[in-house]
């Protein structure tokens, strides 16, 4: 009897049981892009504990299959974000997430995964406060759009519109203004007065 992985139950949380990618995010939108303190909550109750292994350099192993890489970069990128959220832990695990895509993806990991995956393997380069990584964001978001089922190209344009706005805010400022105040980091006179703009802090 083969034994389910670690990971496995991160993935079923996280991706649901939908079919079609513009499905899986219609069923999983609150969860991935929601403000919810309950999820948040929810979210370190379930994997409060692989997170922080994640965190503090653990779970290693988890990154030698497509699956496991991917669920290892939810544990870096996504989880911090929900469970210290508006805290300067939320971006603790970016810097080990973005080496650990740009690995994976020289390796042709994320070529073994579906698309709506590909997604959050991509969003760790649209998180990166770094121009060359926004470009790739970009790049990668672009060839999920052009191939696409017909019927997912709506959903994988809207995801290519937001690393492109996301790539703009990098070239402009060269960080995210938006995380100025979490992190201890003075605002600009240009950055307060983006901040007043809708969509300035995604």
């Amino acid at each position: 009897m083969t034994s389910v992985p670690a990971w496995q139950a991160l993935l079923d949380w996280w991706f649901g049981d939908a079919l079609s990618a513009s499905d899986v995010a219609a069923q999983r939108h609150g969860l991935w892009f929601g403000k919810s303190a309950c999820e948040d909550v929810a979210s370190d109750l379930r994997f409060g504990g692989p997170t922080r292994q994640a965190l503090d350099g653990g779970l290693a192993d988890w990154a030698g299959s497509a699956q496991g890489w991917l669920a290892l970069i939810l544990l870096l990128d996504q989880l911090p974000r929900m469970i210290f959220r508006d805290s300067p832990r939320a971006f603790a695990g970016d810097s080990r997430a973005q080496a650990l895509v740009r690995k994976g993806i020289a390796a042709g990991l994320d070529r073994q995964l579906q698309a709506i995956e590909r997604v959050f393997v991509y969003i760790v380069l649209e998180h990166a406060e770094d121009l060359a990584l926004q470009d790739q964001a970009v790049q990668c978001f672009a060839e999920l759009h052009e191939t696409a089922d017909e019927q997912d190209k709506p959903l994988f344009a809207d995801f290519l519109d937001y690393a492109e706005r996301h790539r703009a805010v990098i070239a402009r400022f060269g960080r995210f203004p938006h995380r100025n105040a979490i992190l201890g980091r003075e605002s600009s006179a240009e950055e307060v007065q983006f901040l007043t703009e809708p969509g300035s802090r995604f």
